[in-house]
């Protein structure tokens, strides 16, 4: 059986790196490549691959709406999600969407090969860095919380809000206005009942959307 697999990050080197890793592996096939969420969910429509490789955060749409609408269009589509988030929300999140796994970044390109496989065969696959346990855990308890009412792109925002970036540079980052940044960020804050920046840096910490240094 031939794999065949759709490429979807904002990153050409990270797109280069993968293509590369996952065709020296027989059975595996790379159809194409996307750069953003709008050439993923084109390609995936006309080429209809077996596996998405997908980028969490991508210009126009992310990693998670995506995932949501890939799934709609496409239900027998395996998805993998390729991430520098390591925290239990991201991966909830990308779960409850319709992943089949999650490889964070900074892994082997055996990792990569390896999560094609499980997936395709209808198993789960996570980096060795995640614990799933802890991941099942959360969503069956923590998850279904006030966190729950944001949309993916609220999400966003709440991750790169607590980080410290300001709202031109939110824009930057995920290709959208200014202005659309401003009512995303009041409508989370609205929406966790949080009242200004401390309250959404505690927040992001308490849901481990924000991973202090130690």
């Amino acid at each position: 059986m031939l794999v065949r697999v759709l490429i979807a990050d904002d990153h050409p080197i990270v797109r280069k790196g993968m293509r590369s890793v996952l065709e020296n592996e027989p059975g595996i096939k790379v159809i194409g490549e996307a750069k953003d969420g709008t050439e993923a969910l084109k390609a995936i429509e006309n080429l209809r691959p077996d596996v998405l490789i997908v980028d969490m955060m991508m210009p126009g749409h992310n990693g998670l709406e995506v995932i949501r609408l890939a799934k709609q269009y496409l239900p027998e589509l395996y998805i993998l999600v390729l991430s520098m988030h390591s925290n239990e929300a991201y991966v909830a999140e990308a779960l409850k969407r319709g992943a089949s796994g999650y490889i964070l970044k900074d892994t082997g390109p055996t990792e990569i090969v390896q999560g094609v496989k499980e997936v395709i065969s209808g198993r789960r696959y996570f980096s060795k860095q995640l614990s799933v346990d802890m991941v099942e855990t959360y969503i069956k308890t923590t998850y279904a919380d006030s966190l729950e009412t944001l949309t993916s792109r609220e999400l966003e925002v709440l991750q790169l809000a607590a980080e410290g970036y300001t709202s031109s540079e939110i824009a930057d980052r995920l290709s959208i206005s200014h202005r659309t940044v401003e009512k995303h960020r009041s409508n989370l804050m609205e929406k966790l009942g949080l009242r200004n920046q401390t309250d959404l840096v505690l927040y992001a910490i308490k849901r481990g959307i924000l991973v202090m240094d130690e």
